[in-house]
């Protein structure tokens, strides 16, 4: 299902969910525009208190209201952000040599916004450097993902992009290493591989993987030896389990 026109334009900007919601309220207070709590929802006190604390504006709403806002489990509470800040690829490509981690994460056709949250929870945990997505067909930067990443997606450098293999490639140009996850007979174990950075890693669609024109960009693939089968992990796993061991490398 494609994620990307059946969400309003404007709640990308939306983060629900009390934890979420307080975790940007320490992490960046001067992201959020607005915070709307429920004007039947208990518990609230913590989020009122630090919207007080550090000068964030919150409004009290009718739920009705809200489940129009957010049309999902917001447990009463729900923050709007002045917006993502999307990036260009150079400034991401500058970016990632500075970074604790340089790596860039690329997404190929990610569908799910819950894989996609995980995944930059798990980047932006490991201190990487950024996502790369494409415009087309990657689950919508929405509440759904934004969810899931919990405020990551918000503190995270995001660069989309129209054509994700001419952006490998200028990545390559820029003397970056691409290296995709996949279980064929060409890929390297990923305990084994020497691994070179800053990088991008690319990880493909939950069902068809890579498109074959972006899997060309990569030099290396990488799989996770497992005696269950690779195939049990889901993307979000999967790349969190390649992006570990590559910070392991990388330290």
């Amino acid at each position: 299902m494609d994620h990307q026109h059946n969400e309003k334009s404007d709640s990308s900007h939306l983060t629900p969910g009390r934890k979420p919601v307080l975790e940007l309220l320490a992490a960046r207070p001067h992201a959020l525009d607005t915070v709307f709590l429920s004007e039947d929802a208990t518990g609230l006190g913590e989020v009122i208190g630090k919207c007080r604390e550090l000068g964030v504006r919150f409004r009290k709403v009718r739920r009705p209201d809200l489940d129009r806002m957010f049309p999902g489990n917001h447990q009463g509470v729900v923050a709007r952000l002045r917006g993502r800040q999307l990036i260009e690829l150079d400034r991401l490509i500058t970016q990632v040599r500075q970074s604790p981690f340089p790596l860039i994460l690329a997404l190929d056709q990610v569908q799910d916004p819950g894989n996609v949250g995980t995944l930059a929870r798990t980047l932006l945990a490991l201190g990487g450097a950024g996502l790369l997505f494409p415009k087309d067909r990657t689950a919508f930067i929405g509440p759904a993902a934004a969810k899931a990443a919990a405020g990551a997606l918000d503190s995270l450098p995001l660069c989309q992009v129209v054509n994700l293999a001419r952006a490998l490639d200028t990545c390559a140009e820029a003397g970056l290493a691409i290296y995709g996850s996949g279980t064929g007979p060409e890929s390297r174990n990923l305990f084994q591989a020497r691994l070179n950075f800053p990088a991008v890693l690319v990880l493909g669609n939950e069902d068809k993987g890579m498109r074959p024109n972006v899997g060309k960009r990569c030099t290396e693939m990488l799989s996770i030896p497992m005696q269950g089968g690779f195939d049990s992990l889901n993307v979000a796993q999967a790349g969190a389990m390649i992006m570990t061991e590559m910070l392991r490398q990388r330290l």
